[in-house]
């Protein structure tokens, strides 16, 4: 949909849900939806009730859509990674987050272009280590067919302990690129950016979960380096 962000967002928010249809993928329950809204048509998003989230014992129970859309606050913030805009709204199945469908020209998973698209990669790894990702398999990297790298799948995302759990190995012990480095720097470095940044977080977070996400933020730019990751205790299962 070639839309504005904020237009998007306002889409998806007051946008009719018309059809659905249940993704069999994954362990939470995951609505593919067609929507419509005056003006602008039929669109695809993608529907995740809190209602449909399998508890899980280190995750406070009913927040895994509150996570996608702090995933997505947090991306806007810093210009990067790509992820479709997310929203929190009723649907069919309850409150839950609704994500922009992007499309894929294939189903390919970053295996089939992370050589060629090095430096997309190298910010969805970065990303995942303040967010603190615990679920980056392959299969949440996409190659929209705009010609962008797209990041999806933010529920296990903002927790208070070390989680991290992601395919992106490639870049262990690499300096972090000085673009990103100046875009942390940025956000560090200004109150009222922090500020309005942890506001929008509030909604979505407990305060120690933002908390840690700045201090993440803050040891990333003292050492400057992506770390060199535990093969017992960094690998997502499964891989894809």
């Amino acid at each position: 949909m070639a839309v504005s962000p904020e237009e998007a967002a306002l889409l998806l928010e007051k946008g009719e849900i018309r059809q659905y249809e249940a993704v069999s993928s994954g362990s939470n329950y995951t609505f593919l939806v067609m929507m419509s809204a005056a003006g602008r048509g039929k669109f695809l998003a993608v529907y995740k009730p809190q209602r449909g989230e399998r508890p899980l014992w280190d995750f406070p129970r009913g927040t895994l859509h509150r996570r996608e859309r702090a995933a997505y606050i947090t991306s806007r913030t810093l210009g990067w990674p790509n992820i479709p805009v997310t929203v929190i709204r009723d649907g069919p199945f309850g409150i839950g987050s609704v994500q922009l469908f992007v499309p894929t020209a294939s189903r390919p998973d970053l295996f089939a272009f992370q050589e060629e698209r090095r430096k997309e990669l190298m910010e969805i790894a970065l990303f995942d280590l303040l967010v603190n990702n615990a679920d980056r398999k392959a299969g949440h990297c996409l190659l929209g067919v705009d010609g962008r790298v797209w990041a999806i799948d933010h529920g296990l995302t903002f927790h208070v302990d070390p989680k991290l759990r992601t395919v992106l190995w490639d870049y262990c012990g690499e300096p972090i690129p000085q673009r990103l480095l100046e875009d942390l720097e940025s956000l560090r470095e200004d109150p009222a950016r922090r500020d309005v940044l942890r506001a929008e977080l509030e909604t979505e977070l407990a305060p120690e979960e933002i908390n840690a996400f700045f201090r993440r933020a803050d040891r990333l730019l003292r050492f400057r380096r992506y770390p060199r990751l535990d093969p017992t205790r960094n690998i997502p299962w499964p891989l894809v």
